[in-house]
């Protein structure tokens, strides 16, 4: 794709790769700008990872610190693990924004201010001193600063439209996204396309906005302030059919896909809940698919109507964060108890209770192996990108099914509002997923079933259907309702072993705990052999990641080891139970680090199971690691 030809009083400057930040009030239309130009550089052919940071607030106070939204975008020619430590580029629309986030700025680097934002109503609610504006007193002298009017700007491309001031006001993020595709060299005939089908039914707002958008653009070409853009060309990615995609939207058509290729209709249901509501709004919109959505009325009753949807050979599934699997939890037991197929995705956020809502934590991991009354084990697996989303929900349908048992899958709001671009995968490229259903048996009515000695008689087994009994993997069968000759007890109650009956005999309770425990730790017999992300096979320090920290760690990892540090790096999906190579590559290290966004939950886990003196680099403050945390922790630890 051809980048436009700049006019001839313009320069271009050759960049790898950009970091931009879009700051403003929560009502500037601060995170459709990003996602827009998002869009926009990924169908370029860029490699991108997007970070998206908005008050938990509907209409947080205008122009106050809290009130802050923004969203953050590194994109190049490159490829691009992180959305960056610090920014090239920081657009602000208001005094408020220039505060919280002037801090991410490189020195030297690029700010575009709106200047009708820096009046003294902004300057005093975002706390700057009397009399201080900081786009005249001097302190922004480090960096190339711009202001430009963008509501003057966008009320005069409106002129002599019926809209209302506010109504055209609300415009001038399409001028900053107008601009901002003229300063790196970019067409704007992708937000268009979006403008015509958001405002298709709307042609009034539809022709404002796209005036707009165009006059932000031709602002770029007619200003003598601005006179270099930045050329970015498009990463060398792999052949294929592309498309950008968000941590939610990943995990929606994962396991869409999932159940197309178990052959199963897929049943999601869910109670809204920051950050995990997306993926009940993807989902809803494929019901060509099969896909049936609920909106219960708590999370009680999602996780319970999923799995009602399982035990009618449908795949339940549901989604929350924290708080919500709280209370799922004696739910998670019953699926558990049951032995059916159930996907539960906790896309976590910071905590306890409430905590911060659309703030970013990895702090549910003891929750998902331990927060269950009795011995309850669940596999519990995580995945660590956007893209990663998709596979990690694909594996969790996989494991659920294949092994008749609920999977966790965590996520966290960092990952799930993130973006980057989704190679497609081809139907045939996906592993199979086969269901262990039980077959209808050719039995008189009369004696099908498993009946007690109180009922009546006892069935030989030969008769008797068995709903617990067990393959070589620990798996019973999935017994369907409705299916001839498999009729069967269900409840929560302790089960005897293979007739399903309900038991309180001691040694059948110790025995139905062993084996749900074992078939669980079986699991670990089909994973993939563990590989290493990069570095040695052996050597000085191991980074143990998991989760939405893998981009930082990575980053941090391979400039560390190009400087010659003998650091190699492991990103662990399968959480519980382990990978059984996990304990051999542990002992090839003389060190081990485990970043982690809590504090030290991966670490005491690996401490517990595998004895090594696994050190912890731990931050809850609902936001990423950056690779230079990362780099400064690893560094120390190799000096002591």
């Amino acid at each position: 794709m051809d980048m436009i030809q700049p006019p001839h009083h313009k320069t271009v400057e050759a960049r790898e790769k950009v970091v931009i930040l879009f700051a403003g009030d929560s009502g500037d239309g601060i995170q459709l700008t990003g996602s827009q130009f998002t869009d926009t550089n990924a169908l370029f052919g860029n490699d991108v990872s997007t970070f998206p940071n908005y008050p938990a607030e509907i209409r947080a106070p205008q122009g106050t610190l809290a009130g802050v939204s923004g969203f953050q975008l590194h994109f190049g020619s490159v490829d691009v693990f992180t959305p960056g430590d610090m920014c090239d580029t920081l657009v602000v629309m208001n005094a408020a924004a220039l505060k919280v986030n002037l801090h991410k700025l490189k020195k030297g680097g690029i700010i575009i201010a709106n200047s009708d934002g820096f009046d003294s109503k902004n300057l005093r609610l975002a706390g700057y001193p009397d009399e201080k504006n900081p786009l005249t007193d001097g302190s922004l002298d480090n960096y190339a600063l711009h202001t430009v009017d963008v509501t003057k700007l966008t009320r005069n491309a409106l002129e002599g439209t019926t809209l209302g001031m506010k109504e055209k006001d609300r415009s001038k993020n399409m001028f900053v996204l107008g601009f901002i595709h003229w300063m790196y060299g970019r067409k704007i005939e992708g937000p268009e396309k979006f403008l015509e089908a958001k405002f298709k039914a709307k042609p009034e707002l539809l022709e404002a906005n796209r005036k707009v958008l165009r006059a932000g653009y031709n602002y770029g070409d007619t200003s003598e302030t601005f006179t270099t853009r930045f050329a970015v060309k498009p990463a060398p990615m792999p052949k294929g059919t592309y498309r950008n995609i968000t941590g939610n939207q990943g995990v929606a058509i994962g396991l869409i896909a999932a159940a197309q290729k178990a052959g199963l209709e897929l049943f999601y249901g869910s109670y809204p809940i920051t950050p995990a509501s997306d993926i009940l709004h993807e989902l809803s919109r494929n019901k060509h698919f099969g896909v049936k959505t609920f909106q219960a009325e708590d999370e009680i009753a999602a996780v319970c109507s999923a799995i009602g949807a399982s035990y009618g050979g449908a795949l339940g599934a549901t989604a929350s964060s924290g708080p919500g699997i709280a209370l799922k939890g004696e739910a998670l037991g019953l699926a558990v108890m049951l032995e059916i197929p159930l996907v539960v995705v906790n896309v976590q956020r910071g905590g306890p209770s409430t905590g911060m809502p659309t703030k970013t934590e990895q702090a549910d991991l003891w929750q998902a192996i331990h927060g269950r009354n009795g011995e309850a084990p669940i596999p519990v697996i995580a995945a660590s990108s956007p893209t990663d989303c998709f596979e990690m929900a694909y594996e969790a349908v996989k494991t659920a099914v294949e092994h008749m048992t609920p999977v966790i899958l965590l996520t966290d709001g960092y990952m799930a509002n993130g973006a980057e671009p989704w190679r497609f995968p081809e139907a045939k490229d996906l592993r199979p997923i086969v269901p262990p259903f039980a077959k209808p048996r050719e039995t008189d009515e009369a004696e099908s079933g498993t009946l007690s000695a109180a009922e009546g008689r006892v069935l030989s087994e030969v008769e008797a259907f068995l709903p617990y009994e067990r393959d070589e993997r620990g798996v019973r069968p999935w017994a369907i309702p409705g299916m001839k000759g498999l009729q069967h007890r269900i409840g929560g109650i302790e089960k005897e072993d293979k007739t399903g009956n309900i038991s309180y005999d001691p040694l059948n309770h110790q025995r139905m705990v062993d084996l749900r425990a074992e078939k669980v730790a079986k699991i670990a017999d089909g994973f993939r052999p563990i590989r290493l992300d990069s570095g040695p096979e052996s050597g000085e320090l191991l980074i143990v990641g998991w989760g939405s920290t893998y981009g930082a760690i990575r980053t941090a990892a391979l400039d560390l080891q190009k400087e010659g540090h003998s650091v190699a790096h492991v990103h662990l999906r399968h959480l519980f139970p382990f990978n059984n190579g996990l304990r051999g590559l542990l002992q090839r290290y003389r060190k081990v680090l485990v970043p982690e966004m809590n504090k030290g939950q991966l670490r005491q886990l690996l401490r517990a199971e595998y004895l090594v003196d696994a050190q912890g680099l731990n931050k809850v403050q609902g936001l990423p690691f950056t690779a230079q945390e990362i780099r400064n922790a690893v560094l120390e630890l190799l000096a002591r």
